[in-house]
């Protein structure tokens, strides 16, 4: 069983993580599931001991042509256009979430190194809300703890009035210190149909 035999409860833990009411699963299934047939498309997954869907991630190549990246290039091109190479070759993390009661713990942070391990891309980009300096986000200490770098900040992209950052960094992640993960993410985790080699494009 892999992670879009279970789309429902992905969106589950999409809108709890990101607090979206209900409704927004049945708005965002349709591109979920059109996002697992574009090219490198790989997701992973965290099961707790209960067999529950606690953590996910997926992404895919990036592209000329895709939403996503026609409106980072829009925003280069008006601010900051010698950001424009890090659209060549790179992996679109598209989503990463982990539910409340299991953050803190490394999980986020195992699902990315999962899912980045073996990747071919020269870098890997993603967006994110901006950075409440009161209150940051845990995702943003865990991306510049491995090492992203600002591509694109108070970006807003067209449908959301959010600001968002675009985060970067070069592939593959450096190697984790031996034994990071001993004790910190709870109970063993199940991975739920991991990095999906053979749709690489």
């Amino acid at each position: 069983m892999g992670l879009t035999d279970r789309l429902s409860d992905a969106l589950g833990v999409y809108v709890t993580a990101m607090g979206y009411p209900r409704s927004a699963i049945r708005q965002r299934a349709p591109l979920w599931r059109e996002h697992t047939r574009r090219p490198g498309w790989r997701g992973v997954g965290a099961l707790d001991e209960r067999n529950s869907l606690v953590g996910l991630g997926y992404g895919y190549i990036g592209a000329r042509g895709q939403w996503w990246h026609e409106e980072v290039r829009r925003g280069l091109l008006s601010t900051e256009p010698r950001g424009l190479h890090w659209l060549a070759d790179y992996f679109e993390l598209t989503e990463l979430h982990v539910l409340p009661r299991t953050q803190g713990a490394g999980l986020g942070e195992l699902l990315l190194r999962t899912l980045l391990d073996g990747c071919d891309r020269r870098s890997v980009l993603l967006s994110t809300p901006e950075l409440d300096p009161v209150h940051p986000a845990r995702a943003w200490r865990l991306y510049r703890r491995l090492g992203f770098v600002d591509v694109l900040r108070q970006h807003r992209f067209v449908g959301d009035s959010r600001p968002f950052a675009v985060l970067g960094r070069s592939l593959p992640l450096p190697a984790p210190p031996p034994g990071w993960m001993e004790g910190a993410a709870g109970p063993p985790y199940g991975e739920l149909g991991g990095a999906d080699p053979a749709n690489r494009g």
